[in-house]
């Protein structure tokens, strides 16, 4: 399976719609996990749904993963191998829903699915550990630049993190989920 893994806080809704609105995902299922109180999440993904050329829902708590964009409601897992699960996770995290435990929790998929995981704009760390580890077990990682970032929190603890890791445009990583999905 090819799977799109993202992690966005502040200003990634309408960043994710820039990325994503207008792209057939095909045989490409994307998790995103976006800072957001549980409450917001409904009418967010609401309006994608609308908006966007592929299909955008909720991930739900033991979902099997199919081709479409799928938005965190919790703390999510991910699990399987040829058939990926969503597995919600009752831990106490500073922010939700949490990247680095979505992008850790797919360290073990990398065997038999292809992955690409992104960070963008948002305050904090959440995800940087994670997108470091995935990175080092072959992963495709992407972070967006301070030039596009609302707030060049999370992107810039990824790039600390890892030196290897090149901060790039929206318009950029936008090319790269294209090239990925193809």
């Amino acid at each position: 399976m090819k799977l799109i893994l993202i992690g966005s806080s502040t200003g990634g809704p309408n960043q994710l719609k820039f990325l994503l609105n207008d792209v057939n995902i095909k045989n490409t299922t994307v998790v995103i996990a976006q800072h957001m109180s549980a409450s917001f999440i409904p009418s967010f993904v609401n309006q994608f749904d609308k908006e966007a050329l592929s299909k955008v829902s909720s991930l739900n708590d033991k979902e099997v993963l199919t081709n479409k964009i799928y938005i965190c409601q919790k703390n999510t897992t991910l699990s399987g191998n040829l058939s990926l699960v969503a597995n919600w996770k009752d831990v106490a995290t500073s922010f939700k829903p949490n990247v680095d435990l979505l992008f850790h929790s797919a360290i073990p998929l990398v065997k038999t699915n292809k992955i690409l995981a992104i960070i963008l704009t948002g305050m904090g760390d959440d995800g940087a550990k994670g997108l470091f580890e995935l990175y080092k077990v072959g992963v495709k990682c992407l972070c967006e630049n301070q030039a596009d970032s609302v707030v060049y929190g999370m992107p810039k603890k990824a790039k600390d993190m890892n030196p290897n890791l090149r901060p790039m445009s929206l318009k950029e990583i936008k090319q790269e989920i294209i090239n990925f999905i193809e």
